[in-house]
């Protein structure tokens, strides 16, 4: 393969990558880079090929969680994961397998509770994640 061929790959994958949203190709195209340079030094196509395959694997795989924390660091909760954390008020009574209703911010939500074991009707909980339109809860300790 040319250098002309990686170097043409490489262009696109930028493309690709400017009119995406996410962090979707940059890997591959510093795989690209790295064949390129590559095809400087031999003709093997099978060689520039590992060499391209190697490196992107190689710079996703280093790269990718720490552009994520960065990346992902502004991410603003909506309302609903604005209750994660909350302090929520049982208004029927909970179980881990028998839906019941506690009242957060003044709104009625479906609830479950995460440990075994019945919450009472007036118990203080904790929500801890929200499935759907059920809110996962535990009981606060006092």
């Amino acid at each position: 393969m040319s250098s002309l061929f990686w170097l043409i790959v490489f262009i696109g994958l930028v493309v690709i990558e400017l009119l995406t949203v996410g962090l979707v190709s940059v890997w591959f195209a510093t795989g690209a880079v790295a064949a390129f340079i590559t095809s400087y030094f031999t003709n093997n196509a099978y060689i520039q090929t590992s060499i391209f395959v190697v490196i992107s694997i190689l710079s996703l795989i280093i790269t990718r969680p720490i552009l994520k924390k960065y990346f992902n660091k502004d991410i603003v909760k909506t309302n609903v994961n604005k209750l994660i954390g909350e302090t929520a008020i049982v208004i029927e009574e909970l179980s881990k397998t028998n839906i019941g209703k506690v009242k957060v911010d003044g709104q009625i939500w479906s609830a479950l509770n995460s440990e075994k074991g019945k919450i009472r009707i007036d118990s203080e909980v904790e929500i801890l994640s929200i499935e759907g339109v059920k809110l996962i809860v535990r009981k606060k300790e006092d």
